[in-house]
């Protein structure tokens, strides 16, 4: 009981000031500038993986849990294409996918294409032969993700641009001064960072006292919990009617958490390749938010322009999938 009131309290803790850090990142990018240019898009997906990235980091270093580590990051990614299929239910009456930019397919291709790497070095786990202690994957990973932010900033160019006109006609928040923003987007940081960094002792805690394994913890707990900003974020762009922006930030955020956070892992892993030490189980996440990807893909190409039970056809196949992970995962626990 103690490990769950520990869990509810951090994940308390990282939607209160998951908000707060990004309303503080909104301030601050619109009095730098940096929120009016592809830097500041860059800024909002690592605000919102930051609980993803410290809990990573503390898995792997002090906590010496590399499947929360790896757990958590697949499950996000997972998770958030849980989210965009239940915002479909808040978007009326047209499904989600009629608003998408045809440029989505894009990211969601580069996040296609890392989480089957992933794939591929779960499977192969030790006769993937390391680069000193880390995985040669890590540094794919990174080619990747660095491609990625080129081709996209490429083919984003002229939107963000003109988001950025819009956008500089907006308040620019003259109430607040620079250092109570700055003091306010470090507070919220640091807060984040210390429920964030609790979280693998209680994830590895609650996998003990419940028998429930720490793949199945950190797939489905720490993954929602570390993936809540995200949730903050979208809900807040979708009541801005800013569907680009909630889809955009979703599928950035898997290309941050596989291509940078997953590859980080691995470098502050030292006893070896972390995907090595993991349990072979993780592949079927992998595999399930590789599909969840296509589907979100299939949706943003076809179009569907009816519902059915309050959710585009996309979006139910995408449900479908999550709670077959999840069902998957319950019965490989150990």
């Amino acid at each position: 009981m103690r490990y769950w009131a520990m869990y509810a309290a951090c994940t308390a803790l990282i939607v209160f000031s998951g908000s707060k850090l990004s309303r503080y990142g909104d301030i601050l990018a619109g009095k730098t500038g940096l929120g009016r240019t592809w830097i500041g898009v860059i800024l909002m997906a690592s605000v919102t993986s930051l609980p993803e990235l410290i809990t990573g980091l503390s898995s792997v270093t002090y906590a010496g849990v590399p499947d929360i580590a790896v757990g958590d990051v697949l499950g996000s990614c997972a998770f958030n294409l849980l989210i965009l299929a239940l915002l479909d239910v808040l978007h009326r009456p047209l499904p989600l996918s009629t608003r998408a930019h045809h440029g989505h397919t894009l990211t969601a291709g580069f996040g296609i294409l890392l989480l089957g790497i992933v794939g591929l070095g779960l499977i192969l786990g030790e006769r993937s032969p390391p680069i000193g202690w880390i995985g040669g994957y890590s540094l794919l990973f990174l080619g990747v993700y660095l491609v990625a932010m080129k081709m996209i900033h490429i083919y984003e160019k002229k939107r963000v641009v003109a988001f950025a006109k819009e956008r500089s006609e907006e308040p620019g928040y003259k109430e607040i001064p620079m250092r109570s923003a700055l003091l306010g987007y470090a507070l919220h940081a640091g807060i984040i960072i210390l429920a964030a960094s609790a979280l693998p002792l209680v994830g590895k805690g609650i996998a003990e006292s419940t028998a429930l394994g720490q793949t199945f913890v950190g797939n489905f707990f720490i993954a929602a919990s570390t993936s809540l900003p995200e949730v903050v974020v979208c809900l807040a762009a979708l009541r801005m009617g800013a569907v680009d922006l909630a889809i955009g930030n979703l599928l950035g955020s898997n290309i941050f958490n596989v291509g940078l956070i997953l590859a980080a892992d691995d470098f502050f892993f030292t006893p070896g390749a972390l995907l090595s030490f993991v349990d072979p189980g993780q592949v079927v996440t992998a595999i399930s938010a590789v599909a969840m990807s296509a589907i979100a893909v299939i949706g943003f190409t076809y179009r569907a322009e009816k519902k059915r039970l309050w959710l585009a056809w996309d979006s139910i196949g995408m449900v479908a999938i999550y709670l077959m992970n999840l069902l998957i995962l319950f019965s490989m626990r150990r």
